[in-house]
């Protein structure tokens, strides 16, 4: 299975192309809608979440809410082109207009410039937005939807925003109850964070967290210890990684392994009649020699405060060469809880594919009775 996507951050709008889904799959454009309006909420967020009311439309791949087996198209159309349209249609535009050259500490603005020969950074901004997660979202819900089937679950939380943590212990069930502003499970831990948000807010400034994942229901053996492409924790993490922001992934304890001896990291092996083998554990998180092991999967991420600043930070003009203020776009304070559905999203489709590599199968029956055979 793959997916493609396309589209920028103020042009006509965001696409999806899944290739190598199976036939007979359900495809609910409300539920999608639901995840991508959870991918607009939280506390934080900006005027464009105003502007924009996120809503897919299915454009090939599926009839009559089933997919066909051939390659799904996905659409996230953007409303506020109509204010653009003047500087970013493709037919031709006015590109001396909105141009930007103040390239912005921590964007991909002077790199993507100096890379591609522009010397507009809007030509690279616009596609390295984190906007272009609406359809990332979409599609990932696609996927989650044929998981889900399975009997394989993805949920996560909100673990700390700028240095408030939440320190709790929550099991998977636990964390569905996640409260609605910021996606933290504790009440008292999401005050002091969102009290950290406004600080940041009045200051000009900006604030990142860590997102913890969970993933249960997914049987034994996924991923691979022979060819380490193919190891399960390098793909998940690579698909984390692979989210605007994103510059820390871990599963399990992490790197809290280099704080302890190994009798405090590995888990170890049980066997009875009734459970067969068994940990008491999961400090793995759910991953050994790069396979499933059974256990419930955890992963974590760190996403970085937003780069776009309202105060600016010091830069150079791209033409010119001359010390100014980085330029400001319309930004967010903090999209930490946005942020977790989007993780969630790529995780599940990545998930999606290593499930549909190992297993094959041109239809759901064939792929859910293959799944079932498996052991746990």
């Amino acid at each position: 299975m793959k997916i493609t996507t396309a589209g920028e951050s103020h042009g006509k709008g965001l696409f999806a192309i899944i290739e190598g889904l199976p036939s007979l799959l359900t495809v609910d454009e409300e539920e999608i809608n639901a995840y991508l309006a959870i991918r607009q909420s939280g506390y934080g967020r900006g005027a464009r979440q105003k502007i924009e009311t996120d809503r897919v439309e299915i454009l090939a791949g599926v009839r009559n809410r089933t997919t066909l087996g051939s390659p799904v198209a996905l659409a996230v159309w953007n409303r506020d082109y109509r204010n653009w349209e003047p500087y970013m249609a493709p037919e031709g535009c006015d590109v001396s207009a909105r141009r930007l050259t103040k390239v912005r500490p921590g964007h991909a603005d002077l790199t993507g410039v100096k890379k591609y020969g522009h010397e507009d950074a809007r030509n690279v901004l616009e596609r390295s937005s984190a906007r272009e997660t609406a359809v990332r979202v979409a599609a990932g819900s696609v996927c989650r939807r044929l998981l889900k089937e399975l009997g394989i679950e993805i949920t996560g939380y909100v673990r700390e925003v700028c240095g408030v943590e939440d320190e709790g212990v929550y099991t998977f069930d636990e964390i569905r109850g996640r409260l609605p502003e910021l996606g933290m499970v504790s009440a008292e831990a999401q005050k002091r964070a969102m009290a950290k948000i406004d600080e940041a807010q009045e200051r000009g400034d900006t604030c990142g967290g860590a997102v913890e994942l969970r993933i249960r229901g997914l049987k034994s053996g996924f991923g691979s210890c022979m060819t380490y492409a193919q190891k399960l924790d390098a793909r998940l993490c690579g698909a984390m990684m692979s989210v605007q922001a994103i510059k820390g992934a871990e599963v399990g304890l992490g790197f809290g392994v280099a704080k302890r001896f190994g009798s405090e990291v590995h888990d170890e092996i049980y066997r009875d009649d009734a459970r067969g083998f068994y940990r008491r554990s999961n400090r793995a998180g759910g991953i050994e020699g790069g396979m499933s092991n059974g256990e419930e999967i955890v992963l974590r991420a760190a996403k970085k405060p937003i780069p776009t600043l309202m105060r600016g930070l010091n830069t150079v003009d791209y033409l010119t060469g001359e010390p100014v203020r980085a330029a400001t776009e319309r930004s967010d304070v903090c999209a930490i809880a946005a942020c977790e559905i989007v993780l969630e999203s790529v995780v599940a489709a990545e998930l999606c594919a290593v499930v549909l590599e190992r297993l094959g199968g041109d239809t759901m029956p064939e792929l859910t009775e293959r799944y079932g055979r498996l052991p746990q």
